[in-house]
C-alpha cells in the first residue's frame, strides 16, 4: 500500500465496505475497525494518516474516541461520520480535536473529496520546506508541530495550528473568513465560515494573555482576522 493509510471506523459493515472502497478506488491503503476499543488498538498500531470515524460505535462514541486520540497526543487527522446534524453537536466534535465531519446520508464523492482536503492540507502544513515563524515572543515550528508563548507550551490541535501558522506567516495582514477557510481548510471543504469565529476564540483561549482582550489575533470589523505584526 503506498497511498496515504486510512482507518475506517463504523459498526456498519455495509457502510464501512463501501467507504473502503471507495478510498481503495483513491489508490489510499485502508483497514476497518467496528468499535471504539478496535479504533484505538488499531490507531496505536498502525499509525493510519487518516481516520474515517463514525460517531455512534457500540462500546463508545467517536466523539470519545477522538477525546483519547487528542489526549494522548495523537494529532492524526480525523473526519467523523455522523448522523447528527445539529450545529452544536458539530462544535463539539471539532473542539475534540477533529478536522471535519460529514453529515449521514453522504455520497462517497464528497467523502472522497474530505478526505483529499484534509489529507493535502496537513501535507502541506508539514512540508520540509515550511520555515519556523516567530512574531513576538510567539514562536511556530512546522517541523515539531510546537508553539510557544514565551518559553510555555500552548497545546493546539492540528487544525488550530494550521490557523495559526497561516496568520502567523502574514503578520499584519487581514483576512477574510472566507480567505481563511479556501487556504487553510481547502476551496473545496464544506465547512462554514463561522468555523472561523469558533476555531479564533479556542486559539485566542491558548495564546491571548487575555482572551476576552485580545492583542495577538484582533477581529477587523466588517473584513476578518489578522495576527499582530510585533
Amino acid at each position: 500500500m503506498s497511498g496515504p493509510r486510512i482507518l475506517v471506523v463504523d459498526d456498519e459493515a455495509p457502510i464501512a465496505e463501501a467507504v473502503a472502497y471507495s478510498l481503495r478506488q483513491e489508490g489510499y491503503g485502508v483497514s476497518i475497525a467496528s468499535d471504539a476499543l478496535e479504533c484505538l488498538e488499531a490507531a496505536r498500531r498502525d499509525r493510519p494518516d487518516l481516520i474515517v470515524l463514525d460517531v455512534m460505535l457500540p462500546s463508545g462514541s467517536g466523539l470519545d474516541i477522538c477525546r483519547t486520540l487528542r489526549k494522548r497526543n495523537d494529532r492524526v487527522p480525523i473526519i467523523l461520520l455522523t448522523a447528527r446534524a445539529e450545529e452544536a453537536d458539530r462544535v463539539i466534535g471539532l473542539e475534540l480535536g477533529a478536522d471535519d465531519y460529514v453529515t449521514k446520508p453522504f455520497s462517497m464523492r464528497e467523502l472522497v473529496a474530505r478526505v483529499r482536503t484534509v489529507l493535502r492540507r496537513i501535507s502541506s502544513a508539514t512540508g520540509d520546506a515550511a520555515p519556523a515563524i516567530r512574531v513576538g515572543d510567539l514562536s511556530i515550528d512546522p517541523a515539531s508541530r510546537e508553539v510557544r508563548v514565551g518559553v510555555a507550551v500552548a497545546e493546539l490541535t492540528a487544525k488550530e495550528f494550521d490557523l495559526l501558522y497561516f496568520l502567523a506567516a502574514n503578520p499584519g495582514r487581514v483576512f477574510t473568513r472566507q480567505l481563511l477557510l479556501d487556504r487553510v481548510w481547502g476551496a473545496d471543504a464544506y465547512v462554514d465560515e463561522r468555523t472561523i469565529d469558533v476555531y479564533v476564540r479556542w486559539l485566542r483561549s491558548k495564546i491571548e494573555t487575555d482572551p476576552a482582550r485580545p492583542a495577538r489575533i484582533t477581529t477587523v470589523r466588517g473584513v476578518g482576522y489578522k495576527l499582530a505584526a510585533s
